[in-house]
C-alpha cells in the first residue's frame, strides 16, 4: 500500500479504539519496552501523544523512564520550518498543547540532537523493513537524520505491522525496532 492509503486504514482503525483500548494496549507497548537492551543509555527522547490523535500513551514510558533515573527530552515543533527543539523534561517543565493539539514544553533546557540516545518514535503505520508512515509532514524524518548513526529509533504502534509501504522515499529514516502490544519488530 501507499503511505496517504495507510494513513487514512490507520486513522481510522484508531478511530474504533475506546480509552481502555488504548489504555491496555499502552501498558503492553511498555512493559514490552522493558524486553528492549535500551537501558543502559541515558538520553531518552519520548513524544507527548496528541489525545484527539487516539496515539499511544506514553504516560507510562515516562513514569519507566524517571523510574530509572533517566534524562527524557520532549520536543516543540516548528510548523515553519518544520524542525523540533528539544527540551529536558524536569519538575519545573511547563507544558500547553500548540493549536494542533500536540503537548509541548514551553521553554526549559535545550538539548541537542546528537545527544540523544533513544527515540521513541510516533507513527501512523510500519511495514516489515522498518519502514514507517508518519502524519506526512516530515518533523521526525528530520529529526532522525540530525541524530547520531547509533541513536535507537523505536516506533511505538498499536498494530501490527504491514508487509510492504510501496512509497518509501531515499529520505525516510527508518526504525531499528517497533513495538506493538503483541510483538517487538527487530529491523
Amino acid at each position: 500500500m501507499h503511505k496517504k492509503e495507510l494513513r487514512s486504514k490507520y486513522k481510522e482503525l484508531r478511530k474504533q479504539l475506546s480509552e481502555n483500548d488504548i489504555e491496555e494496549m499502552s501498558l503492553a507497548i511498555s512493559n514490552q519496552l522493558l524486553r528492549l537492551s535500551i537501558w543502559n543509555k541515558n538520553y531518552f527522547h519520548v513524544f507527548l501523544p496528541i489525545v484527539q490523535q487516539q496515539e499511544v500513551d506514553t504516560e507510562l514510558i515516562l513514569h519507566l523512564l524517571s523510574g530509572k533515573d533517566k534524562e527524557i527530552l520532549i520536543s516543540k515543533s516548528n510548523f515553519e520550518t518544520r524542525e523540533m527543539t528539544h527540551f529536558l523534561l524536569t519538575d519545573n517543565t511547563k507544558i500547553n498543547k500548540n493549536e494542533y493539539g500536540i503537548p509541548e514544553p514551553v521553554d526549559g533546557i535545550e538539548v541537542p540532537s546528537k545527544k540523544v540516545e533513544v527515540v521513541f518514535v510516533p507513527l501512523l503505520a510500519f511495514d516489515k523493513k522498518g519502514n514507517r508512515v508518519g502524519y506526512g509532514k516530515g518533523f521526525y524524518d528530520k529529526f532522525l537524520s540530525e541524530c547520531q548513526a547509533e541513536t535507537i529509533k523505536i516506533g511505538l504502534s498499536f498494530f501490527e505491522a504491514e508487509e510492504q509501504i510501496e512509497d518509501v522515499f531515499e529520505s525516510d529514516i527508518r526504525l531499528d525496532y517497533c513495538v506493538t502490544p503483541k510483538n517487538i519488530y527487530r529491523f
